[in-house]
């Protein structure tokens, strides 16, 4: 059959405007979607899930590429879901087109019973359900049922006009097309596992009304109409959060962080207690609670990379930084084995840049051939014809200025850190900065 020929028959089922024939049919048709150039194939969690379980159960990753980079060129035409399968007819790299199949086993009657049964016992499911929302739990507690919504190894059985004996880049190109599908509906995927929308909510409200009228609703006990019931658990609830009743917005962090209870009593603190040490523990605790907080709530927040995990010594500059109390600081200077000079130096450091500026004063690095070739091509380049300072390399990522207290550090984080000689002690100058020069002038600024 000619792609003309099938397209024309998709388009003859007729769409409802959004690509939807109708949730009262077992049958979906999805008009071509435009090409994915500068997006990813899936931004909703239904979508992304099907991706991972894609590339997590389809062993030829080659086909997976080729199918890929099909569908984001837009070679999908429109798609048919029906319960077990899924067509389309994609064109290839050279302009033929073939029709594509790809199945997927429905879910058996007995499967689909303790599916429903377990949305009917969750309220935030069933909530979820009857406002035409999935919650992505739904895949967790459908799997301890014993239904598994997503794809496994072999589940996506392909079949395709180029007659390819397993995946081909038609067939892999429906399959990611399926993602952006899941984006716009997520219901999608209970239609190809057998049940379309009309008949999956029709069949909840009835076993859900047949519930209540047995006097056992989600969350409680048959029979029991009293209140006090245990209520729903957590996930449920916040799985349930883009429905009617919507739960609330979180709130903001406070302005400032809570102050700590003053251990000042009449009662002395046991032996061994220091109470000025556990009160300032207690405040920087709080402050760090509310930095996490506010970092939390920030826009863009799960795009960003964890923080590193720092150590005892590191820990105990931060501490140190804002330790106000002269016994506080020599205790951090004996507990992290530095003399109270040292610490000094290293809370300076701390100031300027963190971690990665102490690890610039206290430890001495090689960098590999190539890192090093890179850093000695960025300072022959920092400075114009004649301005350049001589500089005397150490042997390490240390670089110190001839005629004068001055040093530039290459950091393991690829900035520059200036350093400066008081006292016969190389002493942090400034803040790191990706250029030699400007950091250099920092070290260089005040003579």
């Amino acid at each position: 059959m000619s792609g003309n020929t099938y397209d024309d028959d998709l388009d003859a089922k007729g769409t409802d405007g959004d690509g939807d024939t109708g949730t009262d049919r077992e049958e979906r048709v999805f008009a071509a979607l435009p090409p994915a150039q500068g997006r990813g194939f899936a931004r909703s969690w239904w979508g992304l899930a099907w991706l991972k379980a894609l590339e997590d159960t389809v062993l030829e990753g080659d086909q997976l590429r080729k199918g890929r980079v099909h569908a984001r060129q837009g070679a999908v035409g429109a798609v048919s879901v029906q319960p077990g399968r899924i067509t389309a007819v994609v064109r290839g790299k050279d302009g033929t087109a073939q029709r594509s199949d790809v199945l997927w086993q429905a879910l058996s009657d007995e499967e689909w019973d303790r599916f429903l049964d377990m949305a009917v016992e969750r309220a935030g499911h069933i909530a979820a359900l009857l406002d035409r929302e999935m919650p992505p739990h739904l895949v967790e507690d459908a799997a301890g049922a014993g239904v598994e919504l997503l794809p496994g190894i072999g589940d996506l059985e392909p079949r395709c006009g180029c007659e390819a004996w397993d995946h081909c880049p038609h067939t892999a190109a429906l399959c990611y097309q399926m993602a952006r599908l899941l984006d716009q509906d997520p219901f999608v995927l209970l239609l190809m596992r057998g049940r379309g929308e009309r008949r999956l909510l029709d069949e909840l409200q009835r076993r859900s009304a047949a519930r209540a009228a047995a006097g056992d609703e989600p969350g409680g006990e048959a029979g029991d109409g009293a209140p006090g019931r245990p209520g729903v658990p957590a996930g449920e609830a916040f799985a349930a959060r883009d429905i009617l009743p919507p739960l609330p917005s979180p709130p903001p962090p406070p302005p400032a962080p809570g102050r700590p209870p003053a251990l000042d009593t009449d009662t002395p603190p046991p032996p061994g207690v220091d109470a000025r040490a556990v009160e300032f523990l207690a405040a920087d605790a709080a402050a760090r609670a509310l930095r996490i907080l506010s970092d939390a709530l920030a826009p863009g927040h799960g795009q960003q990379p964890p923080e590193a995990e720092l150590t005892s010594r590191q820990d105990a500059v931060r501490l140190a930084v804002s330790a106000d109390d002269e016994r506080l600081s020599a205790r951090l200077a004996q507990g992290s084995g530095r003399p109270r000079a040292e610490l000094d130096l290293a809370v300076r450091a701390w100031r300027y840049g963190g971690a990665p500026a102490l690890a610039a004063l206290e430890e001495e690095w090689t960098p590999e051939p190539g890192t090093l070739a890179r850093a000695r091509a960025a300072l022959d380049g920092a400075w114009e014809d004649g301005e350049r300072p001589r500089l005397r390399s150490g042997g390490s990522a240390r670089w110190t200025v001839e005629g004068a207290a001055a040093q530039l550090r290459l950091g393991a984080d690829g900035r520059w850190w200036p350093f400066r000689k008081e006292r016969g002690r190389w002493a942090p100058a400034g803040p790191g900065d990706p250029d030699p020069a400007a950091a250099l002038a920092g070290a260089l600024g005040d003579g």
